[in-house]
């Protein structure tokens, strides 16, 4: 495929969309509780969670969910997407989706944020 048929393929507006998909599926299931406290517990080895901190993390996460796509957080994604065609993200880009969901979480779990 030559970079016009790519670029005809992934306009900008669609890659987006696609991380926006991409993200949004990954917050919606961390706004399920069943999914959320265990996961905190096991990652973050908090042996108990207030259901205060729970509802404050539900609740950026709902912010979250409805805010615009950080391009610059995610534009190594975009470049791979607009270079190779590929809407994979297998190629090492899970990372970034899980970054974004991190800061929400450490800033309530009282973790400082790299």
């Amino acid at each position: 495929m030559n970079s016009d048929t790519l670029q005809s393929l992934w306009t900008d507006e669609r890659i987006l969309d696609l991380v926006r998909k991409l993200r949004n599926d990954l917050i919606k299931d961390f706004l399920d509780e069943r999914i959320l406290v265990p996961w905190l517990k096991d990652r973050y080895q908090v042996p108990d969670l207030s259901p205060v901190k729970v509802q404050l993390i539900r609740k950026e996460l709902k912010t979250l969910l409805i805010s615009p796509v950080d391009i610059h957080h995610y534009q190594s994604l975009i470049e791979h997407v607009r270079t190779t065609g590929s809407a994979g993200i297998s190629g090492g880009y899970e990372p970034l989706f899980y970054d974004e969901l991190t800061r929400v979480f450490r800033r309530y779990l009282y973790i400082d944020v790299d």
